[in-house]
Formats: structure tokens, C-alpha cells, sequence
């Protein structure tokens, strides 16, 4: 798999370089005290002509959260208003793909919202080696993290727990080809539209892992590679907390595994959901 440093991708060399319209999406949840310093380096990059479009996917928050994504030029959508036939929208996978009926781009990026290290160079990086290396066509974002427990004072790594304790001994034991992902669990993804087009997507916590399994059962270890973003810091939760995420990672596992073969007996346990591929949608539809 082939890996990259950000810096090799810089605003400049993405404007000169581009062939392809780009849409960068936020999924967003009650994100105010960072969603400014994730925008208006991206407004700044659409006005500098590097990329074209500019989507936060506001989940209705009470905090502001849109209002403020707005007033710094972005457009703002919510994700209920996005293909509601589906019903209500169940987590941020199902935002994510009900997103991809609104963004315009060629190139897709997706990156989290509650980022406080955030800056330009998280989108170019992410959208450099769809632009510039032949045929890549998904994108993961890694970097380190630094852990903040309780107070200001962060330890410099220890951030990403269900990534280190669950999603990469998962993958080392059962798809080793993709045991040098570092973050298989990073929010900050970019891809060619027409293969998002193509993928199912789960609908919760699980999105991002499926996600990489699909794409690398489809395309192959030869489209996907992943980008040094150097730092991300965001908010922790408690231990505790983390358990429907990483039951929501081991899903995704599981449920690949039984559709190869390699799993059998009876599945406990929340069913996973999935959204269908927006490419078959379009099809049935005009059957239907």
C-alpha cells in the first residue's frame, strides 16, 4: 500500500494539477468550538481555486454548529433532508452517503469536524494522491494521536484506542494485506466519486471499516493508499464509552467474513445496516 507525507501535495501543486471538480464534505454534530477552524481553511482553498465545493453535513445541533459553517461561506445541509424516503438518518455512515447525492465533485473528501489541529494541508493532502499518483482511487488520512485525559495537558500519543485494541489486530488477522493501515478508523477519507458510487455503507460507527475492507475487495491493495497528516487532536471519550464503536468495527469484520465464507454459525448481537450503493439506487429507480 502505498504511503505519502502531506507535504507533498501542497494548494499549489493540487490548483496546477487538477483535471477533476472536488467536493469536500464535514459531517458535523454539535461542533462549534471547532467547526470555524475547519472551515475557513477549506472556504479558503475553494476561493483559491484548489477545490470547488465545500458541504458541512449539519446534524441538527443546537450549539451553532451551521450557523457558524454558513456565516464563513459554506454550504450547509442536513442530513434528514438528503434521500428521505430512507427515513431517519442513522448515524454518521448514513449522513455520509445520504452526502454523496449533493456533492457535486469528481474527487470526494470527507474530514471530521471536530478536529483542533486542523488545516489545509488535512484536505490537500488527502485529495494529492488522487490528483497526482496514477491509479489511486481511495485515500486514508493517518497521523499521530495525542491524549488528552481529563485535563489541558495532553500525552503525546495514546489517542485512537479502538483503532490500536480492536480495528488493527482485526485486520492483521484476517486481512493482513491491510495490516499496514494505520488508521483504518480515520474520519478523513478521499476517493473517487464513481467508486463511493459503488460501495455499500454501513450505516453507524462501522462506516470507515467497511469502507476499507469494500473498496480493497473491489479495486484492489494497488488503489488505496493512505497520507502523514501529521497531528490530529480531538475530544476523548471514556472507556466506556467506546464500546458500541468498537462492537460497531468488529460488525463490519464479521459481516464481511460470513459474506466470504470464512465465518459460519449464528450471528448475535444488533444486525448491522447498510446503505445500498448509490450506483444500484440509481438503477433500480429507473426500473422501478
Amino acid at each position: 500500500m502505498r504511503s505519502f507525507h502531506h507535504a507533498e501535495f501542497p494548494a499549489e501543486r493540487l490548483r496546477a494539477q487538477r483535471e477533476e471538480t472536488i467536493s469536500v464534505c464535514v459531517p458535523a454534530r454539535e461542533e462549534a468550538a471547532t467547526i470555524a477552524g475547519v472551515v475557513a481553511p477549506l472556504v479558503a482553498l475553494r476561493e483559491a481555486g484548489v477545490i470547488d465545493q465545500v458541504v458541512v453535513l449539519d446534524d441538527d445541533s443546537l450549539d451553532g454548529t451551521g450557523a457558524i459553517a454558513q456565516r464563513l461561506g459554506a454550504e450547509v445541509q442536513r442530513p434528514a433532508a438528503l434521500l428521505p424516503e430512507f427515513g431517519p438518518v442513522l448515524g454518521k455512515g448514513d449522513a455520509m452517503w445520504r452526502a454523496l447525492s449533493i456533492l457535486r465533485g469528481d474527487l470526494v473528501c470527507f474530514v471530521d469536524a471536530d478536529s483542533e489541529d486542523f488545516g489545509a494541508h488535512f484536505a490537500c493532502g488527502l485529495l494529492g494522491p488522487l490528483v497526482c499518483a496514477p491509479g489511486v482511487q481511495f485515500v486514508k488520512g493517518f497521523y499521530r494521536r495525542p491524549f488528552k485525559n481529563g485535563g489541558e495537558e495532553a500525552l503525546p500519543t495514546g489517542g485512537g484506542r479502538v483503532t490500536e485494541l480492536t480495528a488493527r489486530p482485526l485486520l492483521a488477522a484476517f486481512y493482513p494485506e491491510l495490516a499496514t493501515v494505520h488508521q483504518p478508523l480515520a474520519g478523513e477519507i478521499a476517493a473517487r466519486r464513481e467508486l463511493l458510487e459503488r460501495m455499500a455503507f454501513c450505516t453507524g460507527y462501522a462506516v470507515e471499516m467497511g469502507l476499507l475492507l469494500d473498496v480493497h475487495a473491489h479495486a484492489g491493495i494497488d488503489a488505496l493508499a493512505q497520507v502523514d497528516l501529521h497531528v490530529r487532536q480531538n475530544r476523548h471519550q471514556r472507556l466506556e464509552a467506546l464500546t458500541p464503536m468498537a462492537a460497531a468495527v468488529l460488525g463490519a469484520v464479521t459481516s464481511r467474513l460470513r459474506r466470504e465464507g470464512r465465518l459460519t454459525g449464528e450471528q448475535r448481537g444488533e444486525p448491522l445496516r447498510e446503505r445500498p450503493p448509490l450506483a444500484e439506487l440509481g438503477a433500480m429507480r429507473l426500473t422501478g
